[in-house]
């Protein structure tokens, strides 16, 4: 079937997860291939995954060696393939813009970003040249700014755009539509880890609904000691994260609860913790003859190949629709990697969605 070239924003745990995934499973068969949801992706395997360009603004990364940069503080994730090639990729300036917040500047070099004073690269220019068909968007959430500078650059450049951040692009109808027009596949917004908080918490609140079982009040609280939590430490950068989480639980009942019935969040950084993150879900129930029913759950994840278990799908995914000439905000994939897709569906439905999809009898 070919490469399907890829380019990174923001080369952190995320990119590291995803970029050790694609070396793990690309010399394995389909027998051997736990943690994929699906190991042949309409003719396309992990390994034909090419990373061919990558942007970051931290100086320990700006500059180096796409593998040297995956290694790099504050990357803290799990390393369960250190050996990655020698890619022929040095990570140039990305954008700034908001992408760090001022409180950083208050924890150890270590645990935070670095900013690099370099200058911002050419980044449309760098995309056509490299050859990329699609770029991720991993930069830190609450980078506004920054995630909609890296949608500019794919619609000037012509690239697939995968938001895998809480700023809503696909979700938003002039965002889909220029996208649409331009005939560029876009998926988004928000990736939905594969077995993480969110899905979880989706999952049993469809089950309380199905049952019959009215929930009254519910809440989420998540807290680890990446980089992404420090960096949400800054409540003024969250407020799209709550929104992204809370929605997609929402979404999940005929009658939304009340905002104060329900809460759903990051809740604190733990520095020690690193990629781990826990999250502890309470459910508050009224069931048969309105008989009160509880239900709470600690869920531990390894959070940063949780996510590269889904977004090794959307790439896939976007690939098909970039061989088909499909353009605009694919509604299967969305629905199925993301919290935050146009259209919000039972996870169930996105599947069947997405196997459609892969299959050719869904056109999006």
């Amino acid at each position: 079937m070919g490469d399907i070239k890829i380019a990174i924003a923001g080369v952190g745990n995320c990119a590291s997860a995803l970029l050790q995934g694609i070396e793990y499973y690309r010399n394995r068969g389909p027998e051997d291939s736990v943690g994929l949801m699906h190991y042949d992706l309409g003719g396309y395997k992990p390994g034909d995954i090419k990373v061919v360009a990558a942007f970051d603004v931290d100086r320990r990364k700006v500059g180096k060696g796409l593998r040297e940069a995956a290694f790099a503080k504050p990357n803290c994730t799990t390393i369960f393939y250190e050996n990655l090639p020698d890619y022929p990729v040095r990570v140039p300036m990305g954008y700034l813009s908001d992408g760090v917040s001022d409180h950083m500047s208050d924890y150890p070099d270590d645990v935070t970003f670095l900013p690099s004073d370099e200058p911002e690269a050419d980044v449309a220019r760098i995309l056509r040249e490299s050859g990329a068909e699609i770029l991720i968007n991993y930069v830190p959430v609450g980078s506004e700014q920054a995630a909609r500078k890296y949608a500019e650059a794919c619609l000037e450049a012509g690239v697939g755009f995968i938001n895998a951040i809480p700023v809503f692009i696909a979700s938003d109808p002039d965002w889909a539509g220029r996208f649409r027009e331009r005939g560029i596949p876009i998926i988004g917004d928000d990736i939905k880890s594969q077995v993480g908080a969110t899905i979880v918490h989706r999952v049993l609140t469809r089950l309380f609904e199905n049952r019959g079982v009215r929930i009254n009040r519910t809440y989420q609280l998540n807290f680890g000691g990446n980089t992404d939590f420090l960096n949400m430490l800054n409540h003024g950068r969250l407020s799209s994260k709550k929104k992204s989480k809370t929605q997609s639980v929402q979404s999940q009942l005929a009658t939304p609860l009340a905002s104060p019935d329900i809460h759903i969040g990051p809740s604190d950084y733990v520095p020690w913790l690193k990629d781990n993150k826990v999250c502890y879900i309470r459910i508050e129930g009224s069931g048969f003859g309105e008989v009160p029913l509880e239900l709470e759950l600690r869920l531990s994840v390894e959070d940063s190949p949780n996510s590269a278990g889904v977004i090794i799908d959307a790439i896939r995914g976007m690939k098909l629709a970039l061989d088909r000439g499909v353009g605009g905000t694919l509604d299967s994939f969305s629905a199925y990697t993301m919290k935050s897709p146009p259209v919000q569906r039972t996870d169930d439905e996105a599947r069947q969605m997405v196997e459609e999809f892969i299959a050719g009898k869904r056109e999006r």
